[in-house]
């Protein structure tokens, strides 16, 4: 049987590895949305915002132990995943719009495959939906959450 210790160093360990993920996702889909200039209107902005909110609250985190940050960092994820979805919305529009001009009779699953398949990548921004999850997964069941919410009981 292991002992409390043990898991709970697993458990540690596990989280680093999360967050480590979730560090080296965030840099690096922030990187690729600057060489694609991804920030020629405000919409295509909300990411890259999105993205060093994310790295400048576990820079905070570094200096506050606090559950305060954990909880920005939650909120911070669940636009992740909001702003991965609305995205997901513009790309697979956006492309629709440019076959519908290409091809004015396209309908249906065809011009969703097309439109899945074009110019812009549609499923790109289920990048951020990922690294939401993975965010939300660094914080489930962390101990400065516990802690604060056993003082409070």
């Amino acid at each position: 049987m292991m002992s409390a210790r043990k898991r709970d160093s697993g458990v540690v360990s596990l989280r680093r590895g999360v967050l480590l993920i979730f560090v080296l996702g965030t840099i690096g889909l922030g990187t690729e949305l600057l060489l694609l200039d991804h920030f020629e209107e405000w919409r295509q902005q909300v990411p890259l915002v999105l993205l060093a909110l994310g790295l400048i609250l576990l820079a905070a985190r570094m200096f506050y132990r606090g559950a305060i940050i954990l909880r920005l960092f939650r909120w911070t994820m669940l636009a992740f995943v909001l702003g991965g979805i609305v995205g997901l919305w513009f790309h697979l529009s956006s492309n629709m719009e440019f076959e519908l001009e290409m091809h004015p009779t396209l309908s249906g699953l065809d011009l969703l495959f097309k439109a899945l398949s074009g110019a812009m990548p549609a499923l790109a921004p289920g990048a951020l939906v990922q690294l939401g999850l993975i965010g939300f997964l660094y914080t489930y069941y962390h101990p400065a959450l516990n802690r604060e919410q056993t003082k409070e009981n």
